[in-house]
């Protein structure tokens, strides 16, 4: 007794999205799972200390200048020039300004775009050229089919000619029956 085992071949979108789910699954059963948060000391108690110790709250911004450790504005996605200038705001790595921050994002995002643009481009462009070499040969297999089709048809024409011509019942025969035309 034999049992055949069928392989069945997904596409790798489909194993995406399967691997996506699960990861919102997890993340959602994680999310639901309450963890005790340690008290964090605000933000302004950190201030005139070092940067380091201020970022270990990821709710606290750093300012160089100021040596002032204060609490993000969350409202605004980037803090005002009046907070803090972005070349001296450090959030979460103190060697990272917000201008490089904002610059390096920006530029990824950028080229990150265009690979996806210029990744559909080709494989759209290798899609027509595909589809123009298939039609093409499509249309050398009709042309030939048709060729052939033509040699059978005056080779059959030919034989019949010949088997009218040897029972004398050609068309250009004068002697041909009258009652049959």
């Amino acid at each position: 007794m034999q049992s055949s085992a069928r392989v069945t071949m997904y596409s790798p979108s489909a194993f995406v999205f399967v691997l996506i789910s699960c990861g919102i699954c997890v993340i959602t059963v994680t999310a639901q799972t309450p963890t005790p948060a340690p008290a964090d000391t605000p933000c302004a108690l950190k201030s005139n200390t070092t940067c380091d110790e201020c970022l270990q709250n990821v709710t606290c911004l750093w300012c160089i200048t100021t040596k002032k450790c204060i609490e993000y504005p969350v409202k605004s996605i980037l803090p005002s020039n009046s907070v803090c200038p972005l070349n001296d705001a450090r959030w979460g790595l103190c060697w990272l300004n917000f201008q490089i921050l904002i610059i390096t994002v920006s530029v990824l995002a950028g080229i990150i775009i265009i690979a996806v643009l210029v990744c559909c481009f080709c494989c759209c462009k290798c899609e027509k050229i595909g589809r123009k070499r298939e039609d093409m040969q499509m249309e050398r297999q009709t042309r030939l089919r048709k060729d052939r089709q033509k040699a059978r048809r005056s080779e059959m024409q030919m034989r019949h000619d010949e088997i009218r011509n040897k029972y004398g019942l050609s068309k250009d025969n004068p002697y041909a029956r009258m009652d049959d035309r």
